[in-house]
């Protein structure tokens, strides 16, 4: 049974200690304590499609946003060819009110949301802020009229069917370390989740439900997380219910994502 829990406070603090990573969709921990030696690493603009591979293959929703900016953590070391180690995405906000409403008088093509960090395993602990801080380097430098970055973090565990942890909760401590803002919950609302701990949005649901423009994206995501095959003829509002009825889809009331902001 897939299931989803908010971590309780002392969990919280324990996982302050570590620094999470991504490999395969899975989550990992370094502890906090580590060097993080940037000798042999950089911080440079980087293609769609690299950035969307990296994404989707490591990042535990297996899903990528509509991006404005990409930037890519490489790794050059002495003797062994340059890998591409970790992405930020600055992606388009899934609703154009947020901007203006977290940056007073900002238009909302004016602001971005951090839509995807993700760094692999083999980055050290502590590489999180340095990473950040060039990353909005070179944000300002392609899009310099961008003036304030977004970010959330998801407090909820996601575990699979097996019970096994996909993602533990975030509480935004890489964000307070690069002197982001706390700028509260985000609205509660409900999410449906996947056996494999995915979460979908109703928003996209509703694609399907009722026709609308992206539904053969969202049948495809649906697809590619093992969903049960839509029959021949079958309408979207008749998919989507069975896959509720059928329990592929659980409802999980969501408290809402912990919000923060930079100001560039």
């Amino acid at each position: 049974m897939t299931s989803a829990a908010i971590a309780p406070p002392a969990l919280v603090e324990q996982l302050g200690l570590f620094c999470q990573r991504w490999s395969r969709r899975r989550a990992s921990y370094r502890p906090a304590g580590e060097i993080f030696d940037p000798r042999f690493v950089s911080v440079e603009p980087i293609s769609e499609q690299d950035a969307k591979a990296f994404v989707l293959r490591e990042h535990y929703s297996g899903s990528y946003p509509a991006a404005r900016f990409r930037a890519g953590v490489l790794v050059k070391e002495p003797f062994r060819r340059e890998r591409l180690a970790g992405v930020g995405v600055f992606s388009v906000p899934m609703n154009q009110k947020v901007v203006p409403a977290y940056f007073a008088g900002l238009d909302a093509s004016r602001g971005v949301e951090l839509g995807r960090f993700v760094l692999d395993d083999t980055i050290a602990s502590n590489g999180e802020s340095w990473c950040i801080a060039r990353m909005h380097r070179l944000l300002k430098a392609a899009l310099p009229q961008v003036r304030g970055v977004l970010a959330y973090c998801d407090p909820i565990e996601r575990r699979d069917e097996n019970g096994s942890v996909v993602k533990r909760g975030h509480v935004g401590t890489i964000y307070k370390a690069t002197n982001a803002i706390y700028r509260g919950t985000s609205s509660a609302r409900t999410l449906w989740m996947t056996p494999s701990g995915v979460s979908l949005a109703d928003r996209l649901l509703s694609k399907v439900r009722l026709s609308e423009s992206g539904e053969r994206y969202a049948v495809e995501r649906l697809a590619a997380l093992g969903a049960p095959r839509r029959m021949p003829h079958e309408a979207g509002a008749s998919y989507v219910a069975r896959l509720k009825s059928e329990q592929w889809l659980q409802p999980v009331r969501h408290p809402g994502n912990l919000a923060f902001t930079w100001q560039l």
